[in-house]
């Protein structure tokens, strides 16, 4: 929620819910995305093996999916990348018996998140405003600045993801399957953290340039 007027140089409050409301959404989108769905694999595969634990994972983000849309109208950004990100993975583990096969996995689930991020950007719903809907309850149409500030840091994890994709699939064709497997973890977080501090000063710079200040509702 924006108070007070949007133009270039005056100053104007953003407002984010209460932090208790803020971490308890933040805490809920992050548990029915990932949580939830790793749970069950974790129970699943400790009792019945990698398959159905795998499977396991899989069917509780869909059901969530389901539950979701019958229930709101409505499924979150992360809920649906989880869906994406799982069933590609899933289907790779279970389907293939072939190592290069199993390691394609990595580099599709990247391009996929690419191609995810891209579609929406251009969009007067870019996924990352989306995701500050459901995370932070901040509008993407609050404010003109902020709005080409989505769009921009949707276009730039998209051409992130591509250059996962990129790099993973040389590593996957050059690299012995234990070296892969710790350099695309390693990769793959230290790109994320560079991702997420160069968009923390991003947004940074978009208040300070729009004059806009941070404020938290009242309980």
């Amino acid at each position: 929620m924006l108070i007070g007027m949007p133009d270039q140089g005056s100053t104007c409050d953003l407002e984010f819910p209460h932090p208790r409301r803020l971490i308890w959404t933040a805490g809920w989108n992050m548990a029915e995305s990932l949580g939830l769905p790793f749970g069950a694999w974790i129970v699943v595969t400790d009792l019945f093996g990698r398959n159905p634990g795998l499977l396991a994972g899989l069917g509780v983000v869909w059901l969530l999916i389901v539950i979701r849309k019958l229930v709101t109208g409505s499924v979150s950004a992360l809920l649906w990348i989880s869906g994406l990100v799982l069933t590609l993975q899933t289907a790779f583990v279970i389907f293939t018996g072939n190592v290069w096969l199993y390691l394609l996995q990595f580099p599709l689930a990247n391009f996929a998140m690419c191609v995810y991020f891209a579609r929406t950007a251009p969009t007067p719903k870019p996924l990352v405003a989306q995701l500050a809907a459901e995370i932070c309850a901040l509008k993407h149409d609050s404010h003109p600045g902020l709005h080409r500030f989505y769009q921009g840091v949707t276009w730039f994890w998209a051409g992130l993801f591509l250059v996962l994709t990129v790099g993973l699939g040389i590593m996957m064709v050059t690299e012995p399957f234990k070296l892969f497997m710790l350099l695309s973890t390693a990769v793959t977080i230290a790109l994320t953290l560079v991702g997420a501090g160069i968009c923390v000063v991003w947004f940074i710079a978009v208040m300070r340039r729009w004059g806009l200040r941070i404020r938290f509702a009242a309980a």
